[in-house]
Parts: structure tokens; sequence; C-alpha cells
């Protein structure tokens, strides 16, 4: 199949609008969104064109590298996120292609073209950090092309769910001088930020959420603070948060739940983590689901004893 690739820094509205509608048809297809929320969240921010020499969402952390066929048309797209690239040398990338133009060369195009942009030959070779690629649900065309070019699997990431009705939730339960609140907007934001980076110093992805990054998502549209539990002292100084979400259709998600180091231990987690599935089961929602690190195995029995099952499994093949 004829098609061309080009690589961007940035794209304009009209662009960024086609990459939108690519990956809403790839979700509807295979049925688990093709990128993470940070990429969804990267093409939807606008800069301020005044600041730009050309009218584009750049952004300083974000690479695009745009599949068409003969007539133009968006047939595939690779995002490349270059946040840790001076400090680690790694790059992540995420793709997709059009479901009706699958098994054509798009897939292979994008594949060859990030290892370009790596510095690494098509040719199978050792894992050496420099490269990794995220297939979310562990599509088989992604199993296929990581085969073909020799890509080992050095993480992998659970789906786990439950449903909401059984079985049956237990009570929160919490420790004396603390209570769970909900949180605050334009108040909370800082405390939140300082205990996810102490709770999540180890990850990759998480552990370095900003204020800015926070206060985006309270922007979008399913952003509730009244699903957003916060523990804290008689003092009201924060140990750990549980930030929920709800996905179109009902289905509850446990978003994220951090504690701080110096209050690990006690439970709290799991307090938090039940009364967050009590507040969705009792604004709707009949599932629940979460992601777990597949080699983290006593937060996975934790879930378990609430009765959660894997559902499915994302994963990032390195190179």
């Amino acid at each position: 199949m004829d098609v061309q690739l080009t690589w961007r820094n940035g794209l304009d509205s009209s662009e960024a609008a086609e990459v939108m509608a690519l990956l809403e048809k790839t979700e509807q297809a295979d049925g688990v969104a093709p990128v993470g929320e940070h990429v969804i969240l990267r093409l939807k921010a606008h800069r301020d064109v005044i600041h730009q020499i050309e009218p584009v969402q750049a952004d300083v952390r974000s690479e695009h590298f745009v599949v068409r066929d003969a007539g133009s048309v968006l047939i595939g797209y690779a995002h490349l996120d270059t946040e840790h690239e001076k400090d680690a040398g790694q790059l992540v990338a995420e793709l997709a292609v059009h479901p009706d133009h699958r098994r054509k060369g798009a897939g292979a195009r994008l594949v060859e073209a990030l290892l370009d942009r790596a510095e690494l030959s098509p040719e199978p070779a050792s894992d050496l950090g420099r490269l990794r690629i995220w297939s979310h649900g562990e599509h088989v065309g992604a199993v296929r092309l990581a085969e073909r070019y020799g890509f080992s699997r050095p993480r992998e990431l659970w789906r786990m769910g439950r449903a909401l009705a059984e079985p049956e939730l237990p009570e929160v339960a919490t420790a004396e001088g603390v209570r769970i609140r909900a949180f605050r907007p334009s108040r909370d934001e800082a405390a939140v930020v300082e205990v996810n980076h102490r709770a999540f110093s180890w990850h990759p992805e998480q552990g370095g959420m900003t204020e800015q990054e926070l206060r985006a998502k309270e922007r979008e549209e399913w952003f509730d603070p009244a699903g957003f539990f916060l523990a804290v002292t008689r003092a009201d100084e924060l140990l750990g948060f549980h930030w929920t979400k709800v996905h179109p259709g009902g289905v509850g998600e446990v978003y994220v739940v951090g504690v701080d180091p110096d209050a690990q231990g006690g439970g709290l987690g799991r307090s938090l983590t039940v009364a967050g599935l009590r507040h969705l089961r009792d604004t709707g929602c009949r599932q629940v689901m979460l992601y777990v690190e597949g080699d983290n195995a006593p937060a996975i029995r934790v879930y378990q004893r609430l009765g959660f099952e894997k559902w499915d499994t994302d994963v990032q093949f390195g190179r």
C-alpha cells in the first residue's frame, strides 16, 4: 500500500481533530483506547498562538508520527513521549492504525519510524531500555509487530474489575483521629501533589504529576470533587487520597489511591478504596475497574480480597 509517513513536533487544530477521530474509531473497534489519558490531554491542550511561530498544538514532551494513504486520509498515528529522554534516555510511544487499514503496512511503518527515532536497528536485538511501546489490551496486531521487531515485555499493567452489587462492600473504618472528606478545588491541590509524589516516587508516570496537570484534569467533564476522597488528621494534614472516575456508560474507576509512606501499613489505603467503591455504587455505577502493575503482588492481593478479578492486560514492549 502506498502510504506517507511524516513527523510533527506539534499538530494544528485540524490535524489534531483527525487524530482524535482516528483514536475514537480505533477504540470503538477494539473495545479499548489505543492511547493513555495523558496523550488525549496533550492533544486537547491548545497553547496560545501568540507564543508560537506557527498555530500548532506544540508540547515539548510530545512528538507525532502521522501516516496517510495516497488520498491523504489519516490511517495511522503514533504519539512519542520524550519527557524522560534527557534524564533516563527513554522514549515511550503509543500508536493506532485505522481498523479498515490494518495489515497493510501502516503499523510497521510507524514502528520502524519509532525505532529510527530511538536510533535502534529494525533487526531484532536485546532490550536496551531505549524505546517502550504500549499495547493497550495486548492487541494481537501489536503482539505480531513486537515479535517481528524483537521487542521484549518489560512491563505489564493489569486491568482488574468487579461488580458493585456483589460481593457486599465492607464498611469504611478509619483509625482514631483520621477522617475522610471530599477534595476542595483551589485549596487541596498542593497537598495532593505532595502526597502523590511521595507515594509514587517509584512510578514512571504517576509520580511526576504537577499542580498544573491536576488542575487540567479538574477541567475535564468527568471530574467530580465529591468522588475525590481525602484522608486527613484532626489538623487537616493529608495522609492519603482516593480519586475515583466515572467513564461513559457508567463504569467506575479506582483512578488513583495514594497514601503517604509515613501513613502506610495501617489499612488506610483499603479504607480509602472502600470509601470510593461505596460512592461509585451509590451514584449508580454497576461495575468498577482499576489498573495495577502486574508485578505488584501485594496490591493485587488487596484488590482480590475486595472482590476484583483480572480483566485484561496492557503490555509495554521494549527495545
